[in-house]
């Protein structure tokens, strides 16, 4: 999994590649000030044929958590986990930050930092923020969970709460800064007045699901530049994956059975729709918006304890990185065609590397 995230780390690089992707990108993402995204998330169901990409996400949360479990883990049970320790993980995430910040203003350390959400308390995840906040906390970075509503521009600086930001850890889902009322972090996204990761551009070179059709097309990669052996690796690693629009329909509605439909801007499993569960109205619906389909790859099972019963769960793993390199693996055990943390027995859960 780690070599697969390389590879496509490498292929997101190429001048092709990037032209193709940032040319159905919102304008915010044509800028570049450096930063290549903090908590990249790479999530893989483990096929028969070995483990496929499923989905890259630029904000993927849950890395506080599963450190956390992680070390729980080792401490009950024995074993290696992902997480080799609180010092070096927590050593590595401030490690990415600071990384983050020279990458746009060249040396130094940002003194605060800003956890940005829509309203942070109500998310599901806030525990996390919680916790980020403490570590950048205990590395004596000044740390605030703020919303944008919180946040103000003016002459170049951007505050929140009153207090002057250097850097913005980004977990909104408005992944273009495009909404209006994002407008203070645009705007000091744009003028590069403070750091915001990740960002924009990280989004449209990695996220965006239309960029799978690209990734999964040995052909065009091996056009562009990429070496025989990251384009083998990337074929095999990466299931097919389809624009959906007019011409293909007709051929993907008889076939949906194979594929998996997912909107272009998703998050969250939201609008993910199964092609075996699809109904005639509801792929009309995807026909009309911007959407991918994915050759579908089923899950493996995992066999677990609920309430004293013997439970069969769907897994995926997820890694988490920063510049191609591993921060930490956690697995998610769920129940229905998505991931969710309302199955009973499921969530996060450590991965045990042997």
């Amino acid at each position: 999994m780690q070599a697969m995230v390389q590879a496509l780390e490498t292929a997101a690089t190429l001048p092709s590649y990037r032209e193709k992707v940032l040319s159905w990108a919102p304008a915010t993402a044509q800028l570049d000030p450096g930063p290549v995204g903090a908590f990249m998330g790479y999530d893989f169901h483990l096929g028969k044929d070995g483990p496929r990409l499923i989905e890259i996400n630029t904000n993927a949360g849950g890395a506080f958590l599963n450190a956390i479990l992680a070390r729980a883990q080792r401490q009950c049970c024995g074993g290696t986990t992902s997480e080799s320790g609180n010092a070096d993980f927590e050593g590595a995430v401030i490690r990415q930050f600071e990384s983050e910040w020279r990458a746009q203003r060249g040396h130094g350390r940002p003194e605060r930092i800003a956890i940005i959400d829509e309203q942070p308390e109500q998310q599901y995840l806030y525990p996390e923020f919680r916790l980020a906040q403490q570590v950048m906390q205990r590395a004596g970075i000044d740390a605030l969970i703020l919303s944008p509503e919180d946040l103000h521009y003016e002459d170049g600086v951007l505050y929140g709460n009153g207090k002057r930001i250097d850097l913005v850890y980004n977990r909104l889902v408005d992944f273009g800064l495009e909404a209006p009322e994002h407008a203070a972090l645009r705007s000091a996204w744009l003028e590069e007045a403070a750091v915001i990761t990740p960002n924009p551009r990280t989004h449209a070179l990695f996220a965006d699901k239309r960029n799978l059709a690209l990734l999964s097309d040995p052909t065009t990669l091996m056009d562009w530049g990429l070496s025989a052996e990251n384009t083998e690796l990337l074929r095999l690693s990466i299931p097919r994956t389809l624009q959906v629009n007019a011409s293909n329909g007709e051929d993907l509605w008889q076939q949906r059975r194979q594929w998996f439909f997912k909107p272009v801007a998703g998050h969250g499993s939201k609008g993910v729709y199964k092609g075996s569960k699809l109904t005639k109205s509801t792929f009309t619906r995807i026909l009309e918006n911007d959407y991918v389909a994915q050759a579908f790859v089923p899950p493996s099972e995992r066999l677990v304890m609920v309430d004293g019963e013997r439970e069969m769960l769907k897994v995926d793993v997820r890694l988490y990185t920063y510049r191609g390199n591993l921060l930490l693996a956690a697995a998610r055990l769920y129940r229905g065609q998505t991931t969710n943390f309302r199955t009973p027995g499921g969530g996060f859960a450590p991965v045990l590397i042997k």
